[in-house]
């Protein structure tokens, strides 16, 4: 009786979500489909799940991507900003110019190098 009551509440629609009405198939070989299962079980999700939520945030990550790099733009900003400021150094026009050059030229390594570090410490925390 339970396994109905937890088929229910999962066909159930979520609070605060569109139903899902739209579908798409692929096809796979046995041993992709295998490699999909291993790694949706190890979620703890059925193969569609863990699917579904794989293709979403694989299409959102260049947004994700280009957002993140703007913030690490943003802090080297204001970390190029502020260090002349708090050694009450005068700044410039040109010298704020040359500033924002050099983090829209750095930006995107920057951002690589930051999530990397991140990337290296969740990897050595497991």
């Amino acid at each position: 009786m339970s396994n109905n009551l937890d088929l229910a509440e999962r066909l159930r629609p979520k609070r605060g979500r569109d139903p899902r009405s739209e579908s798409f198939a692929t096809r796979l070989t046995k041993s992709e489909l295998a490699v999909l299962s291993r790694a949706a079980e190890a979620d703890g999700k059925t193969v569609r799940e863990w699917s579904r939520d794989v293709l979403l945030k694989e299409a959102r990550r260049s947004q994700d991507d280009a957002l993140f790099t703007e913030l690490v733009a943003t802090r080297m900003l204001m970390v190029n900003l502020l260090k002349p400021l708090i050694l009450g150094k005068p700044v410039s026009a040109e010298w704020i110019t040359d500033a924002m050059a050099a983090v829209r030229r750095e930006k995107r390594k920057a951002a690589q190098e930051v999530r990397q570090q991140y990337t290296e410490e969740t990897a050595g925390g497991q």
